[in-house]
């Protein structure tokens, strides 16, 4: 039987072991949520744009914005949002500040990313 192209069972019964198992692994409701949320960030074509400029170098936000051809304001907002979700960090050095990549765990979810897409 299909539901919406789905396959289903034919008949309903419930693998209760199975069901368990699985439940016992979920990791809690505020994680699940967290983990959502940093996939939002990643859903914005810009950010991405800006996280790859960033796997090259550290830049300042007047490089990004020349190199995306964008302007300050907007890389900004960009970088603030990824900042905040911890994706990038920030280094002061005199009256500029440069960003780079927070950590390898960002290359590798971009990377991954980019092979699925490329299947």
């Amino acid at each position: 039987m299909a539901i919406n192209d789905v396959e289903c069972c034919d008949f309903y019964q419930v693998h209760e072991n199975v069901v368990k198992a699985v439940n016992d692994k979920m990791p809690d409701e505020d994680k699940l949520y967290d983990l959502a949320e940093i996939f939002k960030v990643f859903g914005d074509s810009t950010r991405i744009k800006i996280l790859y400029v960033l796997f090259e170098a550290e830049m300042c936000v007047c490089d990004i914005a020349q190199l995306l051809n964008m302007n300050q304001s907007a890389i900004s907002h960009q970088l603030r949002i990824l900042k905040q979700n911890r994706l990038v960090k920030s280094r002061r050095d005199g009256k500029a500040v440069f960003y780079s990549l927070a950590d390898s765990h960002v290359r590798t979810i971009i990377n991954q990313g980019m092979e699925h897409i490329e299947e």
